[in-house]
């Protein structure tokens, strides 16, 4: 492998979500990053949550055979105060994670204030404040109705490239590593 086929790497973000779910996916190749797609799953429209679980692992899955990305970042479940709301987030994140997984691709999770400030400078900002910034770093195409729940993803994305990709702590390259580092998620 050449030493410039090498240095290109994709990534693909998510940011989990039990009736919406944002992915984007990113192409960095020698520190310069281009957008390859971005877009939203709509779970609202399943029944059940079990429903909901498969059809992200499947789309996970199919994004990942479709573009082959090297490595996933995902954003880490905001801790609220609704546990229903959490527990079904952590179900939705846990499935992006074995569809990476089950690919070997490793995984990196990045708390919510961390990538708004790798996007923006400033780990307050809102939602849309990190899609103003993607749209002039990723060069997004001008609509208003952008989906911030795909920026979202795509600015998970960008902040994984921008931490030196998975050199972070809480990268994972397998189920083993992930619960070793995480014993009481096991339970």
């Amino acid at each position: 492998m050449s030493a410039d086929a090498s240095s290109e790497k994709i990534i693909l973000g998510l940011d989990p979500g039990t009736s919406v779910m944002g992915y984007g996916l990113i192409k960095v190749k020698k520190q310069q990053v281009n957008l390859l797609q971005f877009g939203v799953i709509h779970l609202s429209k399943y029944s059940g949550h079990e429903l909901k679980l498969k059809k992200i692992f499947e789309r996970v899955l199919s994004l990942i055979d479709d573009y082959h990305p090297d490595e996933v970042a995902l954003e880490a479940p905001f801790f609220g105060k609704n546990v229903q709301s959490m527990l079904k987030l952590g179900r939705a994140q846990g499935v992006a994670m074995a569809a990476a997984l089950s690919r070997e691709i490793p995984i990196t999770e990045y708390a919510p204030k961390k990538v708004k400030q790798s996007v923006t400078g400033n780990g307050n900002a809102s939602k849309e404040q990190v899609a103003a910034m993607l749209k002039t770093l990723l060069k997004l195409p001008t609509t208003e109705n952008l989906m911030l729940d795909a920026t979202d993803a795509l600015g998970v994305a960008l902040c994984h490239h921008y931490q030196g990709g998975g050199t972070a702590k809480g990268s994972y390259k397998s189920w083993k590593a992930f619960l070793n580092d995480n014993p009481k998620r096991a339970k």
